[in-house]
């Protein structure tokens, strides 16, 4: 399953907004707000580290299958814009 990064930030505001709707109730303290946060912060940080592990492992996959397919693209890349500078 591909980490939603996104996803995950958009829940975290989603239940940010619900933590400031019930402290402006009054139906939770400020203490409870501050650990409440922290323990959102701790989850939004854990689907980052998951998303970008992900990501990275995808790239590192990526190079070790097409290495000479991406060396040789960007070996003609560099050929035809010496060429197209020099003329």
């Amino acid at each position: 399953m591909t980490p939603n990064l996104l996803e995950a930030t958009h829940e975290y505001w989603h239940k940010l907004d619900e933590l400031e709707a019930a402290y402006q109730r009054g139906e939770v303290t400020l203490e409870e707000v501050d650990a409440k946060v922290k323990e959102l912060m701790a989850e939004l940080g854990q689907s980052r580290r998951v998303a970008f592990s992900y990501f990275f492992s995808s790239v590192r996959r990526l190079w070790q299958e097409q290495r000479e397919t991406i060396v040789g693209v960007l070996g003609l890349s560099a050929l035809t814009y010496g060429w197209l500078v020099a003329h």
